[in-house]
């Protein structure tokens, strides 16, 4: 099965053609056209602008899989495309191409949840080796943007909110913060550089040539939500009182420092601590934000030595970030385990784009 794939839930543009062989799944192509140079000089992403540039960059990146990848229409077996959640002027873009598509080809399609994509990044055959150590349940942890939500999943399609943000998401934070020591957009991989020149902090407490402390926020709450609000203004504070942070990047970089930290600190104890109640075979990292390399290695850390029984599972750098091939995995598992598959074959007359949607 060949299975084409179109993402526009945020600032990317994405299309990915993935092909199953013997139940695993694996990436023929995968293309990302980057909004970055676009909204960088708004310190966000614009969303009208998005839109425009879907419209411009989709017709683009779908001629351009297809004629690399010397394939017609006859070779697409399932459209899969982001429903949502998202902007809702990008998700149009994505879903009504798609919708075209299904319609003039006359070909299935299934329309996906953007988060849980995250989650089924992990589930990508990589260099075709199969990925089979992955088992239910499944405790997952995605960290994006927009998203910072822990999902128990019993079995493939089963999602099970026991945790999420109450204010900002972790990434959301980064861009927050990035933006108030003037480092640029995305916030994110700014943050992660200077932190990685400052040297990060031991898990849980400062270094001693680090002069900020910032909060832990609910960390020591008894749920296992997430708030990082309250960290965002911490940094403002900061900054405020200490005016010279913005023009001594030793300073930065130790304030960055501080703030990545503080908020894997609190992302690896929450993961824990729902593993420990909820008793999770494997343990998923996802989003955006899963590109951290420290959140990457002190998660793992964190699990090999809390719960050495526990599998650690994180998807490979290049789908971490927003992509197709995600998005065409999903929709293969949804199609796959559907008990009525001929509901895709006309799906292009009432699926539509919901800013809000919720895993389904």
């Amino acid at each position: 099965m060949n299975i084409l794939a179109i993402e526009t839930s945020c600032d990317d543009t994405a299309v990915a053609l993935v092909r199953t062989e013997k139940g695993s799944l694996f990436v023929t192509d995968s293309l990302i056209s980057s909004q970055i140079k676009v909204h960088a000089p708004f310190g966000g992403v614009v969303p009208d602008l998005t839109a425009r540039e879907h419209l411009k960059n989709l017709p683009r990146l779908l001629r351009k899989i297809f004629d690399r990848n010397k394939i017609t229409a006859k070779d697409i077996d399932l459209i899969s495309v982001t429903q949502g959640p998202g902007l809702i002027p990008a998700l149009l873009i994505g879903t009504n191409a798609a919708k075209a598509l299904a319609y003039s080809w006359r070909k299935p399609l299934v329309g996906v949840n953007h988060v849980a994509g995250h989650i089924y990044a992990n589930f990508i055959g990589l260099k075709n080796k199969i990925k089979k150590d992955i088992k239910f349940p499944i405790l997952a942890l995605v960290v994006s943007g927009g998203h910072t939500e822990l999902i128990v999943m019993k079995k493939h399609m089963d999602f099970k909110i026991v945790g999420q943000t109450l204010d900002d998401a972790a990434g959301e934070a980064f861009d927050k913060v990035a933006k108030i020591l003037g480092l640029g957009y995305p916030g994110g991989p700014k943050i992660a550089a200077y932190a990685a020149k400052h040297g990060t902090c031991n898990a849980g407490r400062r270094t001693k040539d680090n002069s900020y402390a910032l909060p832990r926020p609910m960390i020591k709450a008894d749920n296992l939500n997430f708030s990082f609000s309250g960290l965002k203004t911490a940094v403002l504070y900061t900054v405020r009182d200490n005016p010279k942070i913005l023009k001594d990047k030793k300073l930065s970089r130790e304030l960055c420092a501080e703030f990545q930290q503080a908020v894997i600190d609190v992302l690896v104890h929450k993961t824990l601590k729902a593993a420990r109640k909820y008793k999770p075979k494997t343990v998923i990292l996802g989003g955006g934000v899963s590109a951290n390399k420290e959140l990457r290695k002190q998660l793992g850390k964190a699990i090999k030595d809390a719960l050495p029984k526990t599998k650690y599972q994180m998807p490979d750098a290049g789908y971490s970030l927003d992509n197709a091939a995600m998005i065409a995995t999903l929709g293969y598992y949804k199609f796959n385990l559907a008990k009525n598959r001929k509901i895709f074959e006309s799906s292009w007359r009432k699926m539509e784009a919901d800013a809000n949607l919720k895993y389904k």
